[in-house]
């Protein structure tokens, strides 16, 4: 009896030996492998290059994945803080208009009259295309004491279009366009949605650009009543803010709230000491090539 006690006694042993070992094996391999397929290189490399590589998505290497992603624009500032601007010196209660996406017929004029109304000067980011089919309206801008700048051609991604060739075709494009209405090569240039990558940008500065972002979006495009508009600025404001709104827009889209928001943008911050000043004169920079 007791000897059959002592063989159930081993086996047992032995099978919960075996159990063991298995759990252990398990246990030992159950970091994910997307865990290792990016965190494993990521640490190797230094601090500025890690946002730049997409994770995984548990598939294949190419599957589903963006060749560039944009930057966050204050990342871009302080890589390139010589040619990228976000905002202008906070000592002087100097802040700049900026306008994109025009000219537009139907709504940059009456931009063009609240300006005007109240002597601020501000400046225009065209398109191209825009700018080819409405030259007079630039020239009004340019005749007015307005600064011009480079905002692409057609309007296009261009981290989605990913290729130096899109961005070069589409400034180069637009600066010709811009010498033979307004006699100069703008050396102003601003990002359609404010997307760009380390590589765009560093394409830019050999095309002798500077990248004028912004720090106080009044989020116009969303066609919100003139006072949100206004209070969306006004709350907002500090000395050397770039301020970006828009004087065109697609087909079917209204800026005339951007308009009415201007009558009270403009006083309010001429109340509380403000001057309106061009973005190449709030940043010190030239604006001509």
């Amino acid at each position: 009896m007791k000897e059959r006690i002592f063989k159930w006694l081993l086996v047992t042993g032995f099978l919960f030996c075996l159990h063991i070992t298995d759990i252990l094996t398990v246990y030992a391999n159950e970091r994910p492998l997307a865990d290792v397929s990016m965190q494993g290189v990521k640490a190797d490399l230094p601090d500025n290059l890690k946002e730049n590589i997409p994770e995984l998505k548990r598939g294949p290497e190419n599957s589903g994945r963006d060749p560039q992603q944009p930057i966050d624009l204050r990342i871009l500032q302080q890589r390139y803080p010589d040619i990228f601007f976000l905002q202008g010196p906070a000592d002087q209660k100097r802040v700049a208009l900026t306008f994109d996406d025009g000219p537009d017929p139907r709504f940059s004029n009456g931009v063009l009259d609240v300006l005007k109304q109240y002597n601020v000067p501000a400046t225009f980011f065209v398109l191209g295309s825009k700018a080819v089919a409405n030259p007079q309206i630039v020239k009004r801008m340019q005749s007015e004491g307005h600064v011009i700048g480079n905002h692409t051609y057609a309007h296009p991604n261009l981290v989605k279009e990913s290729g130096l060739g899109t961005l070069e075709r589409e400034v180069t494009r637009t600066e010709d366009a811009l010498n033979d209405i307004i006699g100069y090569r703008t050396k102003l240039f601003r990002p359609p949605y404010g997307f760009l990558y380390n590589e765009l940008v560093e394409k830019l500065r050999k095309m002798n650009y500077y990248v004028i972002a912004w720090s106080v979006d009044s989020l116009d495009w969303k066609e919100d009543p003139p006072e949100v508009i206004a209070s969306r600025v006004v709350d907002n404001i500090q000395p050397g803010a770039i301020i970006l709104m828009h004087d065109g827009a697609e087909p079917g889209r209204d800026r005339t709230n951007t308009i009415e928001s201007l009558r009270q943008i403009i006083p309010k911050l001429q109340e509380q000491g403000y001057e309106f000043v061009t973005v190449p004169e709030l940043l010190n920079i030239p604006f001509k090539k």
